[in-house]
Formats: C-alpha cells, sequence, structure tokens
C-alpha cells in the first residue's frame, strides 16, 4: 500500500513538472514576456483588498452588491481581517435581473442603513456579478440625508490581485473627500498599510527633520482623507498603489518613492523628502546619517548566514529582500502577486543586480520550482507555499502574519527583522526531525 501510495506521489510530481514546463516555455523569465500565460495570480478576491480599506473607517458601513456566494466568503473576511463588522447587501435573485429592479432596490437598501445614525458613510462596493448585471454605480445619490454615498468597483476580471483593490478603494475615497483648498508645504502623506510601531518610528524621525504634519492612509479616519489634499508631498511606500499616485501627480503633489529599509536606503529615503519639502539641509544630513549608521551597526550586531526565499502578494516583500542581502543572506528567488510598477523601480533593479530571481504575476507552480532548485534555508511565503515546503524539512512561516506584524523601518525594524531570521535559521533540524519522524 505504501509503495503504491509512493508511486501516485511521484506520478503527481512528474506531472507537476511536465505541466509547469509546457507553460515556462511559453512564460519566459522577462517581464514584458511574463504575461503571455493568462493564469490568474496567487491572491485572494479583490473584495479582500477593498473591504480591509473601507470597512475599518470610523462610521462607514459597506453595502456589497452580489451574489450569495461571494457575500458569504466577504463576511467571514470582514469579522476576520477587516473591523469586526459585518457588511450589509443587496440580494440579487433572476427576479431582480429580470425585471430590472437591481438599481431601485439598492436605493431602498442605501435609505434603510442611512437611517443608522452611527453610520456616516457608505461604500457600495460592486464585484463580478453586479458589473455584469449591468449596475450603474454612478447614478447613485451622493448624500441621503448627512449620510455620504460613493461606489468602488472590484470586479475580479479587472483587478488582478487583491493588493490592486486597496489601490483603487484609496482613489475612491480621495477622489471623493479629499480638499485640496488649503496647502501646507512642510507636511507629508504616507501611503502603504504599515505596523504601528514604524508609524510612530516615523513620525518620530520626520519631525526631527521639520516636518510639521504626518498623514497616513489607508486610515480609520475619513478626515485623514479629506486632509490628505493639503499635503506638500506623498511617499508611496507599496509599489502598487499608481492609481493613488498619479491622482496626486495630477494635483501637482510630488511623489517619493522607496522605503526606509535597510541603511542606504533609509538615508536616501530621508534626503528625497529633505529635498522635496525643502527642509534644513544640514539638519536632514544629520539625522539621515546617524539612521544610517544605526542600522549599519545593528547589522553587524545580528550576523546572519543562509539562503532565504521570499514570496508573497503585495510587492512590499522586495524591501525586506533587499534588507535581507545588504545583512549578508542569499535571496535567489522572490515572487510577488502583483504586476512590475515603476513605483516599486529601485527595488526591481538593485534586487536583479544582487543576483535575485524576481517575478510578478507570479503563481504558486513558479514559487514550487524555485524551492526545488535553490533548495533554501528558510522559505517567507504564502501559507500554499509554506505548507508543502515544510513537508521537505525545511522551515516556513507566512510572510502576512510573521514579517506584516512586526516593525520593518528604520534601525529597530532591522534589528526586529535579523533576529526573527536569526531564530527561523536555527530551526532547520527541528523541521528536518519533524520529516524523519513522519517519513
Amino acid at each position: 500500500m505504501s509503495e503504491e501510495k509512493n508511486k501516485t506521489n511521484l506520478q503527481s510530481e512528474s506531472n507537476f513538472e511536465s505541466l509547469f514546463n509546457e507553460l515556462s516555455k511559453t512564460r519566459g523569465k522577462g517581464q514584458g514576456q511574463s504575461e503571455k500565460v493568462n493564469l490568474h495570480p496567487q491572491t485572494m478576491c479583490p473584495g479582500f483588498g477593498g473591504l480591509r480599506v473601507l470597512a475599518r473607517i470610523n462610521g462607514a458601513q459597506v453595502c456589497l452588491v452580489t451574489d450569495k456566494g461571494c457575500l458569504y466568503g466577504l463576511t467571514f473576511v470582514s469579522q476576520f481581517y477587516a473591523a469586526r463588522k459585518s457588511v450589509l447587501s443587496v440580494e440579487i435573485t433572476d427576479k431582480t435581473l429580470s425585471v430590472g429592479s437591481l438599481d431601485t432596490d439598492i436605493k431602498k437598501a442605501l435609505e434603510k442603513i442611512a437611517e443608522d445614525k452611527s453610520v456616516r458613510v457608505i461604500p457600495v462596493v460592486s464585484l463580478c456579478v453586479a458589473e455584469t448585471a449591468g449596475f450603474a454605480a454612478e447614478l447613485l445619490p451622493k448624500k441621503i440625508g448627512d449620510v455620504e454615498i460613493f461606489p468602488v468597483k472590484l470586479p475580479a476580471y479587472q483587478l488582478r490581485s487583491h493588493p490592486e483593490a486597496k489601490d483603487v478603494a484609496v482613489l475612491a475615497l480621495l477622489s471623493r473627500f479629499a480638499d485640496f483648498s488649503v496647502k501646507r508645504k512642510k507636511t507629508l502623506l504616507i501611503v502603504g498599510e504599515i505596523f504601528p510601531l514604524d508609524a510612530m518610528a516615523i513620525g518620530a524621525l520626520l519631525q526631527q527633520l521639520g516636518v510639521e504634519a504626518v498623514f497616513t492612509l489607508p486610515s480609520q479616519s475619513l478626515d485623514d482623507y479629506k486632509e490628505a489634499g493639503s499635503v506638500g508631498a506623498c511617499a508611496i511606500l507599496h509599489p502598487f498603489y499608481e492609481q493613488t499616485a498619479a491622482f496626486f501627480q495630477e494635483k501637482g503633489v510630488p511623489i517619493i518613492t522607496g522605503n526606509p529599509v535597510g541603511a542606504n536606503s533609509t538615508y536616501k529615503w530621508i534626503k528625497d523628502i529633505g529635498e522635496v519639502l525643502a527642509l534644513n539641509p544640514a539638519q536632514v544630513e544629520l539625522v539621515a546619517q546617524q539612521e544610517k549608521d544605526k542600522i549599519k551597526a545593528v547589522m553587524q550586531q545580528h550576523k546572519v548566514e543562509g539562503s532565504v526565499i521570499v514570496a508573497g502578494y503585495e510587492g512590499n516583500e522586495f524591501p525586506l529582500v533587499r534588507l535581507l542581502l545588504e545583512a549578508g543572506l542569499t535571496v535567489p528567488y522572490a515572487s510577488t502577486s502583483i504586476k512590475q510598477t515603476p513605483l516599486g523601480e529601485e527595488d526591481d533593479k538593485l534586487l536583479k543586480m544582487l543576483g535575485t530571481d524576481v517575478r510578478y504575476r507570479k503563481f504558486l507552480e513558479e514559487d514550487r520550482r524555485a524551492v526545488l532548485e535553490h533548495k533554501p534555508d528558510l522559505v517567507i511565503g504564502t501559507t500554499s507555499l509554506d505548507s508543502y515546503v515544510k513537508e521537505m524539512g525545511i522551515p516556513a512561516v507566512y510572510y502576512t502574519n510573521i514579517m506584516s506584524s512586526r516593525p520593518l523601518y528604520f534601525a529597530q525594524g532591522a534589528a526586529t527583522v535579523l533576529t526573527l531570521i536569526n531564530g527561523l535559521l536555527k530551526r532547520k533540524n527541528i523541521y528536518e526531525k519533524m520529516q524523519a519522524f513522519f517519513q
């Protein structure tokens, strides 16, 4: 029985290899060729990303226009990952579509929701079904009483990864609420979901430079979206916020790219902010050099050796890869679900120059192939990749839960990350023992 099972597993692995090799013939390695195979990247429904932004806003009540299947899945998401807040929905049935009552039903639902005195804003989120049903989102009322109403379209056939849905949601909020009537030159907007300690560290450091106020989006406060129009510059931390960056550029707000991760990039990031906001050059240089020296000292203190593969969803994996490379680790392969964008160009060039095989719009087969090829000491990846890797006796952790729940920026981030990586690398013998036990 055991021999038959082994033969089946080998045959399955062989089928996987042959299928992957066949796909790879048309895909190629360059980004210019990466769209030839029209497979969905490894990602959740775009509704997931949109709800992460919209449901967390204080006073917001999301109204979904979708079918029962999507409502079931996204209700779970809204409770578990978003804001422990239910989403409401307009039920779409055959009768709704046949008699053409969808628009009327939605308006009635919005009027009912607006009766709740705690509701300040209602994002009306339309997914795939509502789009194909011909829902006229633009004809929604802009206000019902004092409650703001605005549409957000998140069809999965248009948005190929859930991070890009965050960009759409932030853009919808800014387009509706950002006030550009007042300008404050020495204020900065940070765009990107970041760990709270990182937000505090950024604020404290920018205060040393002479920055008068810092706003961070996505935010729980609707007022932050209004204030965002007044800033002197916008720092985009995550490369998928393309539409948000374009929105500010059209309004004449300078865009700063990159992340304060690693010694050299942190120094450059601080200097760029100082230059764009016309801050005191001597003070900017002093703070930038001090932080650079602190990070270098952390790297000297936390010596790390080994090979790591990083595979995630959102493109914010690549600054982490840069930090690992700078600390002396080998990172032969890194992948993400988002497309390549100009906002991440600096990381892309540096990683490739240092020998990392960088993949965009990846799919699971690529990640698995990279593990087989490079045999890393540690994988920081997606859940489906991690389970595969652990069966091979290799330590693996989920990127989002382990890395995104810790500080990453400046010296404190470097110390936290490198301490964690060191601990994980030392567990390899434990994974090997577990693999041997179950075999």
